[in-house]
């Protein structure tokens, strides 16, 4: 994995105008069903907590684009979903992981909308519950405010705390 993460954070020290950008395109990896499963990107979207605290690129722009990476890729798999239904499962990679769509149907059946909030934090869970939302067609309304707002929330989860240990840590010495 340090294979993946330490060229990405190395390219961004280097060229920190593109690292909205780059959040964007690992949030949006990081959430869309199928290149969720090939991307390694969850430790790179951490690693960039500590990176803009101690670059001093600002966090809410960061936020922000990582959030909006998050929304459009969980927004992609719901279309997915609702457009190939039960076909979905075929398709390569989900078909690699013939029992991902059947947990993340149990977890939607059992918590609803709330599921993609909590579907957002679990690694295994979060490429299939928005799959699943759309394959049930979920209202798109209630899924996209349940979509915005977890998306926020968890990429601030994911940044804030490396960002402030990123800032704050070296005047602690």
């Amino acid at each position: 994995m340090e294979a993946y993460v330490t060229p990405v954070i190395e390219f961004v020290k280097a060229n920190q105008a593109w690292a909205p950008a780059i959040i964007f395109a690992l949030c949006f990896a990081e959430s869309l069903a199928v290149l969720s499963l090939i991307v390694p990107a969850w430790a790179m979207i951490v690693a960039f907590g500590p990176l803009i605290g101690s670059a001093g690129i600002p966090f809410w722009p960061i936020l922000v684009a990582a959030a909006l990476g998050a929304t459009l890729g969980d927004a992609v798999s719901y279309w997915f979903g609702y457009v190939f239904k039960d076909r979905i499962a075929t398709i390569w990679p989900l078909s690699k992981h013939p029992d991902m769509l059947p947990k993340g149907h149990a977890f939607f059946e059992r918590w609803g909308v709330w599921a993609i909030f909590i579907g957002r934090f679990s690694g295994p869970l979060r490429a299939a519950v928005p799959l699943v939302a759309g394959m049930l067609a979920m209202s798109q309304w209630k899924f996209q405010i349940a979509n915005v707002l977890s998306a926020f929330i968890w990429a601030g989860v994911l940044l804030a705390p490396g960002n402030f240990l990123g800032k704050y840590l070296p005047f602690l010495h």
